[in-house]
């Protein structure tokens, strides 16, 4: 079985490797080839070009590369054609995945999965069917999703999201994690400002000031920055102008493995984290860390986004749960004062997420099996399915 699998982000990246590990399982003679991260390739892929190129995300973001995200749009769906493989399985980056799909659906049968339904609950909600037009079936990490996208023939199977079934790192690690950086009993702040370059550029010195509010209230406060490797280079940049000086875990002087352990003993040993959105906010629920989100963009991308908006609220755990006890500052409401008054809201009563972060795990498929098996299963079960007409 040939399976061509394409991801464009970290997370999806992480989503790639899970399936791909589970297709390994089922079909052992599976062979891949697309565009891939760390995680994909550490289960056999190579590449074709650096899955970083694709990291680009907002409407004017997307602008100034629009002409070289074409031409690896076009390629990508070459590649798919003369290689003919027996599925074609995208992931998430739909501005880049459903463009290759379009192209390849329009010169061949080849069968189309993608994995991660749009969210047509948050807004846009007629992308499901203009993707009907180009993908066959539908992998979802939500179990609400499946209604949502059964249009026009497609199919879409609720799989569960892969962070339930991410190792997690026990009380005994944290304590050691403490003890090995001299952090003691001192409070312990998690700071994660993306894994984009874009991200990390808007909310690095954002994110470095609102640290100091909570500083005043806590001298003996410790922050931890666990770095993405893409973007490793610049967080280090960025930490020099804050007004204290965190603990940076670099993944790139590590093997894959160390760095999981490590990053998953920070998460379990800190009192409260300060993430930028994204699906970061399910990995510090399931390590049941009580967060504060905050994101900032380019002002049109905002605007515009804000303005189809079906929802309030854009962490997965608020949404998921069906709360709101996650603070999130989007957009203007990004400021230091706001994230900083968040933050200590939160040290001031953690214990107030802790319910929506089980609710939130558990109807993600916390305690079932693996996520990226049951992909994988979905993915082999369909694939002779025929669509009707």
């Amino acid at each position: 079985m040939r399976v061509f699998i394409i991801a464009g982000e970290p997370s999806g990246d992480r989503l790639g490797g899970a399936l791909m590990a589970g297709l390994k399982a089922l079909c052992p003679k599976v062979r891949f080839d697309g565009i891939g991260g760390a995680e994909m390739q550490a289960q056999g892929l190579a590449s074709r070009f650096p899955m970083e190129e694709l990291s680009v995300m907002g409407i004017a973001e997307i602008l100034p590369k629009y002409r070289a995200l074409m031409a690896r749009i076009n390629e990508t769906a070459r590649a798919v054609i003369e290689t003919a493989p027996d599925v074609m399985i995208t992931i998430d980056s739909p501005d880049f995945s459903l463009r290759v799909a379009r192209r390849v659906k329009a010169a061949s049968n080849i069968r189309t999965v993608h994995y991660v339904a749009p969210t047509v609950w948050v807004w846009r909600p007629k992308r499901a069917q203009k993707m009907a037009k180009v993908i066959d079936h539908v992998l979802a990490l939500f179990p609400f999703e499946p209604p949502l996208m059964s249009v026009d023939g497609m199919v879409c199977d609720f799989v569960g999201h892969p962070v339930v079934a991410e190792p997690q790192a026990t009380d005994a690690d944290a304590q050691a994690f403490r003890a090995e950086h001299a952090i003691g009993s001192a409070p312990l702040l998690l700071v994660l400002p993306g894994s984009r370059r874009g991200e990390v550029e808007r909310l690095g010195e954002i994110f470095g000031q609102a640290i100091a509010p909570v500083l005043t209230a806590h001298p003996d406060l410790k922050v931890v920055v666990p770095a993405a490797g893409p973007v490793a280079d610049l967080v280090q940049e960025k930490l020099r102008g804050w007004p204290v000086q965190p603990l940076l875990l670099d993944p790139r002087q590590m093997s894959l493995e160390e760095a999981g352990r490590i990053k998953r003993a920070a998460f379990r040993a800190a009192d409260v984290a300060l993430a930028a959105s994204g699906t970061v906010s399910l990995e510090l629920a399931a390590a049941r860390t009580p967060m504060v989100i905050a994101y900032k963009m380019n002002w049109l991308s905002f605007n515009i986004i804000k303005a189809m908006a079906l929802v309030d609220t854009v962490t997965l755990v608020n949404l998921v749960s069906d709360t709101r006890v996650v603070p999130d500052f989007l957009g203007p409401d990004c400021t230091p004062e706001k994230i900083g008054a968040g933050i200590l809201e939160v040290m001031a009563a953690p214990e107030a997420q802790q319910s929506a972060m089980e609710v939130t795990m558990q109807r993600l498929g916390e305690g079932g099996d693996d996520p990226g098996l049951r992909a994988a299963r979905a993915v082999l079960s369909r694939l002779s399915d025929k669509r009707p007409g």
